[in-house]
Protein backbone atom coordinates (compact mmCIF):
# COMPACT_ATOMS: atom_id res chain seq x y z
CA UNK A 1 0.00 0.00 0.00
CA UNK A 2 2.84 2.29 1.06
CA UNK A 3 4.79 1.54 -2.54
CA UNK A 4 1.74 2.35 -4.36
CA UNK A 5 0.97 5.42 -2.82
CA UNK A 6 4.68 6.47 -2.72
CA UNK A 7 4.39 5.68 -7.30
CA UNK A 8 1.08 7.56 -7.49
CA UNK A 9 2.87 10.79 -5.31
CA UNK A 10 5.82 10.29 -8.04
CA UNK A 11 3.63 10.52 -11.04
CA UNK A 12 2.17 13.39 -10.12
CA UNK A 13 5.48 15.06 -9.16
CA UNK A 14 6.92 13.76 -12.41
CA UNK A 15 3.40 15.14 -14.65
CA UNK A 16 3.25 18.24 -13.06
CA UNK A 17 6.78 19.13 -13.81
CA UNK A 18 6.29 18.27 -17.79
CA UNK A 19 3.53 20.58 -17.99
CA UNK A 20 5.13 23.13 -16.31
CA UNK A 21 5.98 26.24 -18.87
CA UNK A 22 9.42 27.12 -19.52
CA UNK A 23 10.61 30.47 -18.25
CA UNK A 24 10.75 33.09 -21.18
CA UNK A 25 13.71 33.57 -22.82
CA UNK A 26 14.44 38.04 -23.59
CA UNK A 27 17.02 38.96 -26.56
CA UNK A 28 17.32 42.20 -28.16
CA UNK A 29 18.00 42.25 -31.63
CA UNK A 30 19.80 45.15 -33.45
CA UNK A 31 19.02 45.60 -36.90
CA UNK A 32 21.25 48.24 -38.97
CA UNK A 33 21.18 49.53 -41.89
CA UNK A 34 23.89 51.61 -43.64
CA UNK A 35 26.80 53.02 -41.90
CA UNK A 36 30.35 51.70 -40.86
CA UNK A 37 28.53 48.23 -39.42
CA UNK A 38 25.48 47.30 -41.02
CA UNK A 39 23.93 44.15 -40.26
CA UNK A 40 21.13 44.21 -43.06
CA UNK A 41 20.81 44.25 -46.58
CA UNK A 42 18.75 44.64 -48.83
CA UNK A 43 18.95 42.42 -51.81
CA UNK A 44 15.67 42.74 -54.11
CA UNK A 45 13.08 45.20 -54.87
CA UNK A 46 12.81 48.92 -55.71
CA UNK A 47 14.42 50.25 -52.87
CA UNK A 48 16.93 47.00 -53.13
CA UNK A 49 18.39 48.06 -55.89
CA UNK A 50 18.67 51.45 -54.97
CA UNK A 51 20.20 50.66 -52.12
CA UNK A 52 22.73 49.13 -53.94
CA UNK A 53 23.42 52.27 -56.06
CA UNK A 54 21.83 49.98 -59.12
CA UNK A 55 19.13 53.11 -59.90
CA UNK A 56 21.51 55.80 -60.15
CA UNK A 57 18.60 58.35 -60.67
CA UNK A 58 16.76 58.01 -58.02
CA UNK A 59 18.25 61.11 -55.50
CA UNK A 60 16.49 62.29 -52.98
CA UNK A 61 17.01 65.98 -54.34
CA UNK A 62 16.28 67.51 -57.61
CA UNK A 63 15.94 64.23 -59.53
CA UNK A 64 15.64 63.64 -63.43
CA UNK A 65 12.49 64.37 -65.41
CA UNK A 66 10.40 61.11 -65.26
CA UNK A 67 12.71 59.57 -62.44
CA UNK A 68 11.10 58.68 -59.59
CA UNK A 69 11.50 60.93 -56.28
CA UNK A 70 12.89 58.67 -53.19
CA UNK A 71 13.11 60.45 -50.52
CA UNK A 72 16.47 59.35 -48.01
CA UNK A 73 17.30 59.58 -44.32
CA UNK A 74 20.95 58.95 -43.52
CA UNK A 75 21.36 57.82 -46.64
CA UNK A 76 19.21 54.80 -46.64
CA UNK A 77 16.21 55.26 -49.03
CA UNK A 78 12.58 55.59 -47.41
CA UNK A 79 11.03 52.24 -46.40
CA UNK A 80 13.93 50.61 -46.12
CA UNK A 81 13.95 47.77 -43.19
CA UNK A 82 12.19 47.14 -40.15
CA UNK A 83 11.42 50.95 -39.07
CA UNK A 84 9.36 51.29 -42.43
CA UNK A 85 9.00 54.96 -43.02
CA UNK A 86 8.36 55.76 -39.20
CA UNK A 87 11.67 57.11 -38.98
CA UNK A 88 11.01 60.10 -41.45
CA UNK A 89 7.77 60.61 -40.57
CA UNK A 90 4.74 62.80 -42.72
CA UNK A 91 1.60 61.20 -44.29
CA UNK A 92 3.33 62.45 -47.74
CA UNK A 93 6.29 60.00 -47.43
CA UNK A 94 4.62 57.01 -46.58
CA UNK A 95 2.08 57.55 -49.80
CA UNK A 96 5.51 57.54 -52.08
CA UNK A 97 4.42 55.17 -55.61
CA UNK A 98 6.40 53.42 -58.12
CA UNK A 99 5.77 52.87 -61.59
CA UNK A 100 3.27 50.40 -60.76
CA UNK A 101 1.49 52.25 -58.48
CA UNK A 102 1.98 50.32 -54.94
CA UNK A 103 4.17 51.31 -52.55
CA UNK A 104 8.25 51.84 -52.85
CA UNK A 105 9.19 49.32 -50.53
CA UNK A 106 6.42 46.49 -51.11
CA UNK A 107 7.88 42.84 -52.47
CA UNK A 108 11.81 44.15 -50.98
CA UNK A 109 13.71 41.09 -49.44
CA UNK A 110 16.34 42.39 -46.69
CA UNK A 111 18.56 39.79 -45.31
CA UNK A 112 20.10 39.92 -42.08
CA UNK A 113 22.96 38.78 -39.54
CA UNK A 114 22.29 41.11 -36.76
CA UNK A 115 23.20 41.32 -33.01
CA UNK A 116 21.43 39.64 -30.34
CA UNK A 117 22.13 40.59 -26.52
CA UNK A 118 21.26 40.58 -23.02
CA UNK A 119 20.27 44.13 -22.74
CA UNK A 120 18.80 47.28 -24.98
CA UNK A 121 22.22 48.91 -25.38
CA UNK A 122 23.86 47.98 -28.67
CA UNK A 123 27.54 47.74 -26.49
CA UNK A 124 26.08 45.00 -24.46
CA UNK A 125 27.12 40.87 -23.66
CA UNK A 126 26.63 39.60 -27.33
CA UNK A 127 24.36 36.32 -26.64
CA UNK A 128 24.03 35.32 -30.35
CA UNK A 129 23.06 36.15 -34.22
CA UNK A 130 20.05 36.68 -36.10
CA UNK A 131 20.16 35.23 -39.18
CA UNK A 132 17.68 35.52 -42.41
CA UNK A 133 15.45 37.45 -44.12
CA UNK A 134 12.77 39.81 -43.86
CA UNK A 135 10.20 40.74 -46.74
CA UNK A 136 8.15 43.81 -46.68
CA UNK A 137 5.01 41.67 -47.64
CA UNK A 138 1.93 44.47 -47.45
CA UNK A 139 1.30 47.70 -50.40
CA UNK A 140 1.33 49.53 -47.45
CA UNK A 141 4.47 49.24 -46.33
CA UNK A 142 3.37 48.25 -42.59
CA UNK A 143 4.30 44.91 -41.98
CA UNK A 144 7.28 42.83 -42.91
CA UNK A 145 7.39 39.04 -43.41
CA UNK A 146 10.41 37.32 -40.71
CA UNK A 147 12.01 34.04 -40.70
CA UNK A 148 15.00 34.09 -39.04
CA UNK A 149 17.11 31.93 -36.78
CA UNK A 150 18.87 33.00 -33.52
CA UNK A 151 21.76 31.36 -33.23
CA UNK A 152 22.73 31.39 -29.31
CA UNK A 153 26.98 32.32 -28.55
CA UNK A 154 28.36 29.02 -27.07
CA UNK A 155 30.62 26.48 -29.24
CA UNK A 156 29.70 26.30 -32.64
CA UNK A 157 26.23 28.20 -31.95
CA UNK A 158 25.15 24.89 -31.28
CA UNK A 159 21.71 26.44 -29.91
CA UNK A 160 19.39 27.52 -32.21
CA UNK A 161 15.66 28.97 -32.31
CA UNK A 162 13.82 29.07 -35.47
CA UNK A 163 11.13 31.98 -36.05
CA UNK A 164 8.61 32.89 -38.60
CA UNK A 165 5.63 35.16 -38.33
CA UNK A 166 4.23 38.92 -39.40
CA UNK A 167 6.51 41.70 -37.72
CA UNK A 168 3.61 44.66 -37.97
CA UNK A 169 5.59 48.54 -38.40
CA UNK A 170 4.20 50.89 -35.64
CA UNK A 171 2.35 48.76 -33.07
CA UNK A 172 2.75 48.20 -29.42
CA UNK A 173 3.59 44.13 -29.94
CA UNK A 174 3.94 41.73 -32.86
CA UNK A 175 3.82 38.02 -32.44
CA UNK A 176 6.30 35.07 -33.69
CA UNK A 177 5.39 31.53 -34.05
CA UNK A 178 8.62 29.28 -32.65
CA UNK A 179 8.78 26.90 -34.91
CA UNK A 180 11.52 24.46 -33.67
CA UNK A 181 15.38 25.01 -33.18
CA UNK A 182 18.66 22.79 -32.30
CA UNK A 183 20.45 21.99 -29.39
CA UNK A 184 19.07 22.19 -25.80
CA UNK A 185 15.81 24.12 -28.25
CA UNK A 186 14.98 21.01 -30.50
CA UNK A 187 11.29 20.54 -31.26
CA UNK A 188 10.69 23.60 -29.10
CA UNK A 189 7.53 25.68 -30.08
CA UNK A 190 5.82 28.26 -28.21
CA UNK A 191 5.74 32.37 -30.02
CA UNK A 192 8.03 35.15 -29.37
CA UNK A 193 6.27 38.97 -28.35
CA UNK A 194 8.50 41.23 -30.55
CA UNK A 195 8.44 45.14 -29.25
CA UNK A 196 10.28 47.91 -30.92
CA UNK A 197 12.21 50.11 -28.80
CA UNK A 198 14.13 53.52 -29.18
CA UNK A 199 18.31 52.77 -28.92
CA UNK A 200 19.74 54.30 -26.11
CA UNK A 201 23.20 53.27 -24.22
CA UNK A 202 26.98 54.67 -25.27
CA UNK A 203 27.10 52.76 -28.08
CA UNK A 204 24.96 54.11 -31.10
CA UNK A 205 25.16 52.97 -34.35
CA UNK A 206 25.83 55.55 -37.15
CA UNK A 207 23.37 54.16 -39.61
CA UNK A 208 19.74 53.35 -39.60
CA UNK A 209 19.29 51.03 -36.41
CA UNK A 210 15.81 49.20 -35.29
CA UNK A 211 16.06 47.87 -31.69
CA UNK A 212 13.56 44.82 -30.96
CA UNK A 213 13.11 43.21 -27.79
CA UNK A 214 12.17 39.50 -28.29
CA UNK A 215 10.72 37.75 -25.64
CA UNK A 216 10.10 33.79 -26.43
CA UNK A 217 7.86 31.82 -24.65
CA UNK A 218 8.95 28.36 -25.12
CA UNK A 219 6.78 25.44 -24.79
Amino acid sequence: MINQMLFFTLLAVATVGADSPSPPLELYMHDILGGSSPTARPITGLLGSIYSGQVPFARPLNPQKGSISVPFSDGIPLGTGLSGTAFLGGPEVGNQLGPDGLRLGFGTITVIDDYLTSAPELGSQQVGKAQGVYVASSADNTAQMMAFTALMEGGEFGDSINFFGLYKIGTSVSRLTVTGGTGKFKNVGGYAEVRSLVPTGKYVADGVETLLRITVHPK
